[in-house]
């Protein structure tokens, strides 16, 4: 069985050791099947907002999807991806203790017959922002720069950054930059980010 894992957040650039390791190759300008949209403050992010499927808004975007080694097995792909999104990669634990009654889980989706392969699991985290303006989302970006997340480049403002790079377009992403732009008093994201991690804004 071939067996895919679709990125389409910091998952492009930043996959983690394991999925890395596990990957033979991968395919570029995958659409995903669903719409995304920075609907989620993560908790690990310190607050961070980021890509998560949504039922209203967001849009499809171009993804990429890793294609894992034919030894990968489906309970290993899940583990992987898991791992990752908890950023717990390398720490052992599996998608099966995934507790389905918290928000705050990693869960995960599922695709059949899915980019040429038989099996595709996607992140598929819960929104938790209720209603993700432009203004609200530069505050939670430019909070979590000045946090710890800002220091292990995990904050919103360096997610944005990476999704920006990696040729994501959501509706919300252009107002979103120009807010945290304007916040910070940054010409840049680049510039923005630095503001943000001395809490000068």
């Amino acid at each position: 069985m071939t067996i895919g894992i679709l990125a389409y957040g910091s998952l492009i650039p930043d996959p983690g050791r394991e999925i890395e390791a596990a990957t033979a190759r991968r395919i570029s300008g995958v659409k995903t099947p669903f719409k995304v949209e920075f609907s989620r403050s993560s908790r690990v992010r310190d607050g961070a907002p980021t890509l998560v499927p949504v039922d209203e808004g967001g849009a499809k975007v171009l993804g990429v999807v890793f294609v894992l080694r034919e030894s990968v097995t489906e309970a290993a792909a899940q583990d992987m991806l898991y791992r990752r999104e908890r950023n717990r990669v390398g720490s052992g634990d599996v998608y099966a203790d995934v507790d389905e009654t918290d928000i705050d889980a990693a869960f995960l989706g599922r695709l059949n017959d899915f980019a040429g392969l038989q099996v595709v699991f996607h992140a598929a985290l819960k929104a938790n922002i209720r209603d993700p303006t432009p203004g609200l989302l530069a505050r939670l970006a430019t909070a979590s720069a000045a946090a710890h997340a800002g220091a292990e480049e995990r904050d919103g403002v360096s997610y944005l950054k990476a999704a920006k790079e990696s040729g994501l377009v959501t509706p919300l992403m252009a107002d979103y930059e120009r807010e945290i732009l304007r916040h910070t008093g940054g010409h840049s994201l680049d510039e923005a980010l630095a503001i943000a991690r001395k809490g000068a804004c």
